[in-house]
């Protein structure tokens, strides 16, 4: 009988290029989802009703509904509504995107909320518009504090990738399940599995974590 040491070693390649996958939907999707919570987050703290309804139906929505449902409508019910093909990465990185781009809303929220509002009195007294302040004086002070909240939210998003293999993505967790079907090692694949993740997780943590040491004033 094979050993576990050589089990998992022989898995090493695959689940590598697993990883390559994972981390390729998980940048993606981060970078896209920043943007749509930047924008949402600004909408809900914005003077105007109708912009902050927008807003807050977005973030309920889609917090109110599991990822999973929404990777389904985007890959399954949308095609057949329309008779479109989506290629199954874009369907990944759309649903994980919007779906990060929700909770990435409500921490740009708390995190403009969190300066005082004198602040922004103060640019616009300085004949700087609102767009100028919230740009200028505003957000360079709440992404210092929002930073832990976005390195919580990229490990979150990069487990929630584990989904995708519900729709046939090569991605980490979908290439265990193919070596474990050939090969019936449950135990060493998915603690190998396991270690990747956690290794991907604490590089990302490391390095978030230099950054944020850098952008703290001296």
């Amino acid at each position: 009988m094979t050993s576990s040491l050589q089990v998992i070693r022989d898995a090493l390649p695959i689940l590598a290029e697993g990883s390559l996958i994972t981390l390729q939907i998980t940048l993606i999707s981060i970078s896209i989802a920043f943007f749509i919570g930047l924008v949402f987050g600004l909408l809900s703290v914005s003077k105007m009703a109708i912009l902050r309804w927008i807003a807050a139906c977005y973030v309920t929505f889609i917090r109110g509904t599991p990822l999973l449902v929404q990777i389904f409508f985007i890959y399954f019910g949308i095609p057949q509504g329309f008779d479109i093909k989506i290629p199954a990465i874009t369907a990944a990185i759309i649903a994980v995107s919007i779906n990060a781009g929700a909770y990435m809303a409500e921490i740009f929220r708390a995190g403009i909320q969190s300066i005082d509002a004198g602040q922004m009195e103060a640019g616009r007294s300085l004949g700087m518009t609102m767009l100028q302040t919230m740009r200028f004086i505003i957000l360079p002070q709440a992404l210092r504090r929002m930073l832990p909240a976005f390195v919580n939210q990229i490990i979150v998003s990069l487990k929630d990738t584990s989904l995708v293999s519900v729709i046939g993505i090569r991605d980490l967790t979908n290439t265990g399940e193919i070596i474990i079907s050939n090969n019936f090692r449950s135990m060493e694949i998915w603690g190998a599995v396991a270690v990747f993740y956690f290794i991907i997780i604490y590089f990302i943590t490391l390095c978030v974590r230099y950054l944020e040491k850098r952008s703290l004033p001296t």
